[in-house]
């Protein structure tokens, strides 16, 4: 059966049933129908928190175009700890429509582990991503309007800093010229983000309530004037406006697992290009209703994992216990460049990699198996005595086909790390990889070597001046995102495997200044995608039931 006849197969429970079961009250609940919510989190505040939650974040290697399973596996362990007894929540991103159209398709898990209704969750949902992009647009719209109407902070239209943005891949948008014709405003050149690159998405998930929300708005370096002075959002009293946009997107989505247990799909930032982490309202609300949360983080752990620590821990306070990174045997080939065991073996310094990364931040790591019907004993084995040789647990997940049944060795292996880890390091804390009040370079360097194993940053001439511009503004001091391919440690997708004795090579540097941290673009990366010559698109239709097809 396919993902979507499998979720209709199964009587899904009211979700203000699913919602009591933890707790959330009916007058808490903001409904989208029968399935789906939001949770007013008006009156939340972080001292609601449980002191003795858990995270468990949920990571991967690096992966093949087609994703490995992530979220398929991080539904499967918060299903089957809820069925050993832990009150368990999971988090996830919301699904951008460019993917969903594009390569990868949705993002709900699959098969017996799922989030429902993925329909709705994988298409418009609640509306939060088209508020995101309206609360940006109406940002560019005010810039081009302030210029038009007498330009009185003196923007330079060739140091705009902001772009407008749609959640759709389109190539077509990565360059364009506005304002052309008679009183059509200023022209220039301008270009697009997808939405969940933009800033206002970063805001948005970095934001602990709707006045923190306005405030980081607000602190958007939108532009430059003609004697280099910053121009921020709040100077244009725009800020204000953009949050009540986002007054009701901001409260969290629940929805349900195919088990019927909670799950929260709220902000959805890319981690190659932005930091890859679901809202930090979500989680922290998750943290208060209970035992443990389970969250993910895009991409492999070079991307999404770092950036959970170094930027979404840090901003949020919050001190995780576990990594679970999800393997397949089919990105371990794909890493080792064949389709033998031999090229599985090569593809495990992909892995190791991932792991002794992970461990560099002072916490425990485990590794999943997503298993694959075609998966033999002997692959399987050659991972095990990887994770085994490098003093981390290793458990298979069938999640997939078995749903928390075919998880519940894994959620054990988690219960026991986590609490053998409580009993030995009870203060333990995050070992950041840099120190945000290190210089920009030093930052991008530490993670350039350290994580992905570069032997040497070079920076255009356009990110040396950028970076002096920042320094000089004393914007210098926040973490650092790096946008880089997914598919390689480095800035080169075709180098698979573990790379070593490579430039890591720096294009463009941005500030943040409302997320609260510095971008670093490396090599090609584009902010805007494009969709392939054969994409998920063409299998997406209606049939002659009203019902949606082809969406998986």
């Amino acid at each position: 059966m396919t993902d979507i006849e499998i979720a209709n197969s199964i009587k899904l429970k009211k979700i203000n049933d699913v919602a009591k079961d933890f707790g959330i009250s009916n007058d808490d609940l903001i409904s989208y129908g029968d399935y789906k919510a939001k949770v007013n989190i008006k009156n939340f505040t972080d001292d609601k928190i449980k002191n003795n939650s858990k995270v468990i974040l949920v990571s991967a290697m690096n992966p093949t175009p087609y994703g490995e399973g992530k979220t398929t596996v991080t539904i499967g362990l918060g299903d089957a700890l809820n069925k050993l007894g832990k009150k368990t929540t999971i988090c996830l991103r919301e699904p951008s429509l460019g993917p969903v159209f594009g390569v990868k398709g949705g993002a709900t898990g699959g098969g017996y582990s799922q989030v429902v209704p993925m329909e709705d969750i994988n298409l418009h949902f609640t509306g939060d991503i088209h508020a995101i992009e309206g609360a940006n647009n109406l940002l560019c719209a005010v810039i081009d309007n302030h210029m038009y109407q007498g330009n009185e902070f003196n923007i330079d239209p060739n140091k705009i800093l902001i772009k407008r943005s749609v959640d759709m891949n389109d190539r077509s948008l990565r360059n364009i010229r506005i304002g052309i014709g008679d009183k059509n405003g200023v022209e220039r050149n301008d270009s697009y983000n997808i939405t969940v690159a933009s800033e206002v998405m970063a805001i948005f998930c970095l934001s602990k309530n709707i006045f923190d929300l306005k405030e980081k708005l607000g602190n958007m370096l939108v532009a430059y004037s003609y004697e280099g002075k910053p121009i921020y959002a709040k100077d244009l009293k725009v800020n204000g406006a953009m949050a009540a946009l986002l007054h009701d997107a901001i409260n969290p989505n629940i929805v349900q697992t195919l088990e019927g247990n909670l799950a929260f799909v709220h902000g959805g930032p890319f981690a190659n290009i932005a930091h890859g982490t679901n809202s930090i309202i979500a989680t922290n609300y998750a943290r208060s209703i209970s035992d443990i949360v389970v969250t993910e983080a895009g991409f492999g752990s070079d991307l999404g994992g770092e950036k959970f620590f170094d930027i979404t821990s840090r901003i949020n306070n919050m001190n995780p216990n576990l990594v679970v990174l999800v393997a397949t045997v089919r990105a371990l080939k794909y890493n080792g460049e064949g389709e033998d065991l031999d090229a599985l073996n090569r593809g495990l310094k992909n892995l190791e990699r991932h792991i002794l990364n992970m461990k560099k931040f002072n916490v425990p790591v485990c590794v999943a198996l997503n298993k694959f019907a075609n998966d033999s004993d002997e692959e399987i084995n050659a991972v095990k005595k990887l994770c085994l040789d490098n003093l981390v647990g290793f458990e298979i997940s069938t999640a997939y086909t078995d749903g928390s049944d075919g998880a519940l060795e894994l959620a054990r292996l988690v219960l026991d790390t986590i609490f053998a880890d409580e009993e030995t390091n009870k203060d333990r804390k995050i070992n950041f990889i840099y120190d945000v009040n290190e210089s920009i370079k030093t930052k991008i360097e530490k993670v350039a070597k350290e994580i992905y194993g570069a032997d040497k940053v070079v920076y255009s001439l356009k990110a040396e001046n950028d970076i002096h511009k920042l320094e000089e503004l004393n914007l210098a001091n926040l973490p650092i995102c790096i946008a880089k391919t997914q598919m390689s440690f480095s800035d080169d997708p075709k180098k698979l495997g573990a790379p070593t004795n490579f430039e890591f090579n720096i294009r463009e540097v941005e500030v943040k200044n409302g997320a609260g941290f510095i971008v670093a673009l490396s090599n090609n990366i584009m902010t805007m995608p494009g969709l392939a010559k054969t994409s998920a698109y063409e299998k997406i239709d209606i049939d002659d039931k009203g019902n949606i097809i082809g969406l998986y």
